[in-house]
């Protein structure tokens, strides 16, 4: 076992374990510590814990100090140059004529590196810019492009739902979302109704799809064919949560056959045979395409 503190660097993001060098801190402590990025500045979220040494990666990192008020003080005098740096970025980046979308900067504490994040179709032959903020802030640049979803990540927001987006509350690492789990909770496919702000699939899908996996495993399609206490029929649609069928009953009333749609629970039902897939069943609309990754 080892002691550890997790340390995170940003309001939303990645736990980072540190060696806490003997010293007890508290969740929300604030401590220098140093990176592979530099000195910097972070918040305790995970106080004191011992840990199987197989779960870190060696060697840890020392815990420098417990920060003072006066390292409080730069943290807030960083955040002002940041903001000043922010709009000499935007008029270079006009001046130069490049086609890219400045993000955010970040400085680190120990004022030796600034980063700046950027989004951009293309990419972006930004050299004579490099050397143009080098020569104002005489610090190492950094130029970062980030994904549309990082973005919305920086840049918080409010989603369909009403609620402060996801990954900018307490979503640590994005997951991958696919058309498939949208399909599996019988959402329309509409682009509009299942992308979030940052245009691709919304991060929420994710949340219930084992749930539904293991809801649907025993579950028929519609178009199937199945047997009920009232005899045999075709399935109309399927209720997932409450796990009914809807089946459409054939009944032969003056030779002709007359169907009566009756709900079943998964186990009134018998299955008998598939509906046969059609040739194109998989395939996916290129605008669907467009907001998966």
């Amino acid at each position: 076992m080892i002691e550890i503190v997790g340390i995170r660097f940003k309001q939303i993001g990645k736990i980072y374990y540190f060696d806490p060098s003997g010293k007890n801190m508290r969740r929300g402590t604030g401590v220098i510590v140093e990176t592979s990025r530099g000195v910097e500045y972070g918040t305790v979220e995970i106080p004191n814990k011992k840990i199987p040494e197989k779960e870190v990666v060696q060697p840890l990192k020392k815990v420098m100090r417990i920060a003072t008020k006066s390292d409080e003080q730069k943290i807030e005098q960083n955040k002002i140059r940041e903001k000043e740096a922010f709009d000499i970025c935007q008029q270079k980046i006009k001046e130069h004529g490049l086609n890219m979308k400045l993000t955010d900067v970040e400085l680190t504490f120990d004022l030796t590196k600034i980063l700046f994040y950027f989004t951009s179709d293309n990419r972006i032959d930004f050299r004579e810019l490099v050397k143009d903020l080098a020569s104002i802030f005489r610090m190492r640049i950094e130029l970062r492009q980030i994904g549309v979803r990082d973005e919305a990540k920086m840049l918080n927001s409010v989603a369909i739902c009403g609620r402060p987006l996801c990954c900018s509350t307490f979503l640590g690492d994005f997951q991958s979302v696919s058309i498939k789990m949208a399909k599996d909770q019988g959402m329309s496919l509409n682009p509009a109704k299942i992308s979030g702000i940052c245009g691709r699939l919304m991060c929420c899908l994710k949340y219930e799809e084992e749930t539904y996996m293991e809801l649907t495993k025993n579950l028929p399609s519609i178009g199937d064919s199945v047997k009920t206490p009232d005899g045999k029929g075709e399935v109309i649609s399927v209720n997932v949560l409450r796990q009914l069928v809807k089946v459409a009953i054939k009944k032969t009333a003056g030779g002709q056959d007359d169907p009566v749609l009756n709900f079943y629970s998964i186990n009134e039902i018998e299955m008998l045979s598939r509906k046969p897939k059609p040739k194109n069943e998989g395939k996916v609309d290129p605008e669907l395409l467009a907001i998966q990754e």
